[in-house]
């Protein structure tokens, strides 16, 4: 297990930042995706559609109480997630970055990875020298990553693949 601390290269060229026009096509592409999903599956779901910070974002949203809630769990989104890019990818020849949110699923992870650096840092305040938590996405590990530095400590990402967690110290 890799025990250092994450370093970034040079990116490979099919992972070059994408162009406005080209987020646009990945949110097309995945919104058609996810709608065939949703009409295999017979749910009711309203998309939205948004590119932000480098990437594109579709939300999914029940038009009535319920209806995309099979859909809303952490597991589940991550899984569709992950076949929305690489659909996307297929399409569009590039690696996508693509953000899904079902059922403010998303805005609930974030609510809870606040909560997990809180314990975290109630563990250094303890006397601990530093607290890790336990492996997860590397877009989790980024937005443990944003909450640690709003709350002025530091964090660092360790392990590989799935194995991969953050770290939190005071600096």
């Amino acid at each position: 297990m890799n025990t250092t601390p994450e370093t970034r290269s040079a990116a490979p060229s099919d992972r070059t930042p994408a162009t406005a026009e080209q987020l646009e096509q990945e949110t097309d592409v995945a919104a058609d995706f996810i709608e065939g999903l949703l009409d295999i599956a017979d749910i009711d779901g309203d998309l939205t559609l948004d590119v932000r910070a480098g990437r594109a974002y579709v939300t999914v949203e029940a038009p009535d109480e319920g209806s995309v809630d099979l859909l809303a769990d952490p597991d589940t989104v991550q899984a569709l997630q992950e076949l929305t890019r690489i659909a996307v990818q297929n399409k569009t020849g590039r690696f996508s970055r693509l953000i899904l949110d079902i059922g403010g699923s998303r805005d609930a992870r974030q609510r809870e990875l606040e909560a997990l650096v809180d314990r975290a840092i109630a563990r250094l305040d303890d006397g601990a020298s530093q607290a890790s938590l336990p492996a997860m996405s590397s877009y989790e590990r980024k937005l443990v990553h944003d909450v640690v530095a709003e709350r002025g400590l530091i964090s660092e990402s360790y392990g590989e693949g799935a194995d991969r967690h953050t770290v939190i110290r005071r600096g």
